[in-house]
């Protein structure tokens, strides 16, 4: 792989890794009670998760320039990665064996893409 394309992968990836985070902070603000529909959907949190959901999408946008089409979704399924580990981190979830099996599945093929593929 050349730098070039390590770097846009690199901003991709990162693109990924905010929106999983933005999927955090909207679902702690689920978990609030507001006192009217307006403000369950026009608070800080919400405005900001949505924000980075926009942010995110440029930067995809912005990496698919380098990144080809077929990388795309490889280095967008470490989305289940992360969501996982903010999972058990943050909201205390467990991992059960399937979903173990799962993410281990989804490794499996980024790394084997990542070696045989490109």
């Amino acid at each position: 792989m050349n730098k070039l394309l390590l770097i846009y992968a690199a901003i991709m990836m990162f693109g990924t890794f905010i929106s999983a985070v933005s999927q955090v902070i909207l679902k702690k603000a689920a978990g609030k009670e507001y006192e009217n529909k307006i403000r369950e959907y026009l608070n800080a949190p919400v405005i900001i998760a949505y924000s980075i959901f926009i942010m995110a999408t440029f930067l995809s946008v912005f990496a698919y320039k380098v990144v080809p089409l077929s990388m795309g979704p490889i280095l967008e399924a470490t989305s289940y990665i992360y969501i996982t580990i903010f999972g058990v981190t943050i909201f205390k979830e467990k991992l059960s064996f399937r979903r173990v099996i799962a993410l281990s599945l989804i490794i499996v093929g980024i790394v084997v893409y990542s070696v045989f593929g490109v």
